[in-house]
C-alpha cells in the first residue's frame, strides 16, 4: 500500500469514527420528559399537552421520549409514579396534580418540574412567587381567587331562589380542602348557606352524596375538580340530572358529558403551553427564571339540553354571556 493510498484510508477511517460518535452522542442526547396524571390515559391534559410539542417540533420516539404515568384516580400511586420517573433521571418532569408536585419537590431539587396546577403555588409553598420562583418548579397555575366567586355568582343568577349549594368534593385529594374554604369564603360574602358533601377515594360513594344533598334541600351543586372525579365526569352528570339539581363544574369536560354549566380556564392551551416551557428549558433555561403564568382564557359553558331535562330556564341574558351552548 502507498503512502497517499494509506493516508486515504486513515482519514476515511477517522470520518467514520467522528460521524459514529456524531450519531452516538445525538441518541443519548435524545430528552426523556415525565409526565405524571391522576387521572386516565383518557384524560383531557396528553392531547394539548402533545399537540403543543408538535408546534415546537418535537416528535415523540423520534426526537424526544415521553415516559407517561396514569393513577386512575388513586391519588396514593403519585409519589410512587414521580420517584420511579426520577430514578429514570427523565430531563423534565411534568405533574399537575398538588400531590405529584409535592412529591416531586421532595424527590429532586435537580430535574426541573414543569406543574399545571389547580392551585395558588405561593400558599402552598411550591415556589417564592409567580415572578421570580426559584427552585426547580414552574410551570402554570389554573389558580385565581375569583374563580370560586364568579362560579357561585353565575350559579345564584341562573336558579332563581337558590337556597343551599352542596359542594361535592374528594376529601382524600390534595388541595381539595383549600378549594372548599375558597367556596365557603365566596359563599359567605354572597350570603349563600354551603352544604360540604365530601366522599372518598378510590371508590367515592356518589350516591351517599346525592342522598345527603337531597335529604340536607340542596338547591344546586358545585363539583371540586380532582384526579378522582375525572373519572367520574359522566356519572356525577346523571346523578345531577336525576336529583334535578343544576350543577356548576370546574371543567368544561363535565358540561359536555351532561353537567349544566362551567365556568373555567381553558386547559387546553394551559397545557398546551406547558410544552414551551419543555422546549424552553431543554434549551437552557432555569426554571428559577421563568416565570409562573396564569390563564388568559376562560370559558362560561351552558348545557341548554340538560336544562330542558332538569325543568330549568336559563335566563336570556346568561346564555347571551356564555362562550358556548350545547343544545
Amino acid at each position: 500500500m502507498s503512502t497517499r493510498m494509506f493516508v486515504s484510508f486513515c482519514l476515511l477511517i477517522t470520518v467514520l469514527l467522528i460521524t459514529g460518535s456524531a450519531e452516538a452522542q445525538q441518541q443519548k442526547k435524545i430528552p426523556r420528559i415525565g409526565v405524571v396524571l391522576a387521572s386516565g390515559r383518557d384524560g383531557p391534559a396528553i392531547p394539548p399537552f402533545q399537540q403543543g410539542l408538535r408546534e415546537l417540533g418535537y416528535v415523540e420516539g423520534k426526537n424526544i421520549i415521553v415516559e407517561y404515568r396514569y393513577a386512575d384516580g388513586i391519588e396514593d400511586h403519585l409519589p410512587g409514579f414521580v420517584a420511579e420517573l426520577v430514578q429514570l433521571r427523565v430531563d423534565v418532569l411534568i405533574v399537575p396534580a398538588l400531590r405529584a408536585i409535592r412529591a416531586a419537590q421532595q424527590a429532586t431539587k435537580t430535574i426541573p418540574i414543569v406543574m399545571v396546577t389547580t392551585a395558588d403555588p405561593v400558599a402552598a409553598g411550591l415556589i417564592e412567587s409567580l415572578a421570580r420562583p426559584g427552585g426547580n418548579i414552574t410551570g402554570l397555575t389554573r389558580f385565581t381567587a375569583e374563580l370560586s366567586g364568579k362560579r357561585l355568582e353565575l350559579l345564584k343568577e341562573a336558579v332563581t331562589g337558590l337556597s343551599r349549594v352542596g359542594v361535592l368534593w374528594d376529601a382524600v385529594g390534595a388541595g381539595s380542602a383549600n378549594s372548599f374554604k375558597e367556596y365557603d369564603m365566596a359563599a359567605r360574602a354572597l350570603k349563600i348557606p354551603l352544604q360540604s358533601l365530601e366522599v372518598r377515594g378510590p371508590n367515592p360513594n356518589l350516591d351517599g352524596a346525592f342522598q345527603a344533598a337531597t335529604k340536607d334541600r340542596v338547591s344546586a351543586l358545585i363539583t371540586i375538580t380532582g384526579g378522582l372525579f375525572n373519572l367520574y365526569t359522566k356519572r356525577i352528570a346523571e346523578l345531577a340530572i336525576k336529583n334535578r339539581l343544576p350543577s356548576m363544574n370546574e371543567r368544561s369536560e363535565y358540561v359536555e358529558v351532561g353537567a349544566l354549566m362551567s365556568y373555567a380556564a381553558y386547559d387546553a392551551d394551559l397545557y398546551r403551553r406547558a410544552a414551551t416551557y419543555v422546549d424552553k428549558i431543554l434549551k437552557g433555561a432555569k426554571p428559577a427564571d421563568l416565570p409562573v403564568e396564569q390563564p388568559t382564557k376562560f370559558e362560561f359553558i351552558v348545557n341548554l339540553k340538560t336544562a330542558k331535562q332538569i325543568g330549568l330556564t336559563i335566563p336570556a341574558d346568561l346564555l347571551l354571556r356564555a362562550d358556548k351552548v350545547i343544545k
